[in-house]
């Protein structure tokens, strides 16, 4: 996995480099990997690793708790599972309606840095998604910069998988411009997360400042059975 790790980075600089752009943070998806497997990535030398499921992921964390690293949960939050959200994660990515701001600012704990929150923006309005409006963002974004014990950072999306990627340019790009008029909004604002092992070329060339990726370090699960 060390070796899998340095290609997925020279690839993101690569992709930086052709389009100009600054090389984005990468965050290993470690979703459905045992504790043991995320270590071993640990190791050489990676930090940040998001999850999908609350469940799953806390004793992931309960296991790798000595080793410091970063969680995100990027998975879709429901709301009786906000509590442990806010207190296992540093990054929530999928916030996308105001219950959950109120939720995860009175349970996460003031002896912690305040939990760091993306809104989830369904850019496509895919009905089979999860994500607010893109006319929505701008008013829950104020809600979380409202609360002590957020951290408004930025957004997240996840755009209609598209065999055509410049479809998927597209949608890219006006994210990028919900998230520059967002900056303008709130000048912390610093993370733009969009783009995954298919696509992340094309969501760095539209401004991606983070890209999650799973299977090209962890590799393919073998099939059930």
């Amino acid at each position: 996995m060390a070796r899998a790790l340095q290609g997925v980075l020279r690839q993101l600089d690569n992709a930086a480099c052709s389009a100009k752009r600054p090389t984005p943070r990468l965050l290993a998806v470690s979703k459905t990997q045992p504790a043991a497997r995320v270590a071993v990535l640990a190791a050489a030398g990676h930090r940040a690793f998001g999850e999908n499921y609350v469940q799953e992921a806390a004793t992931k964390i309960a296991a790798l708790a000595s080793l410091g690293l970063e969680w995100h949960l990027i998975g879709h939050l429901q709301s009786n599972k906000a509590k442990d959200a806010a207190e296992l994660f540093d990054w929530v990515q999928t916030v996308d309606r105001a219950k959950l701001v109120t939720a995860l600012a009175r349970h996460r704990s003031a002896e912690r840095p305040p939990l760091n929150v993306l809104v989830q923006v369904n850019i496509d309005d895919e009905a089979s998604k999860h994500g607010c409006r893109p006319d929505e963002v701008a008013a829950l974004a104020e809600a979380i910069a409202a609360e002590p014990r957020l951290r408004l950072r930025g957004l997240m999306a996840i755009p209609t998988p598209w065999p055509d990627l410049e479809k998927r340019r597209a949608a890219f790009a006006q994210v990028r411009q919900l998230y520059e008029a967002l900056q303008q909004a709130h000048p912390g604002v610093d993370t733009l997360s969009m783009g995954m092992s298919e696509d992340h070329a094309v969501a760095i060339a539209e401004g991606a400042t983070m890209v999650r990726v799973g299977t090209a370090l962890f590799g393919r699960r073998p099939a059930a059975g």
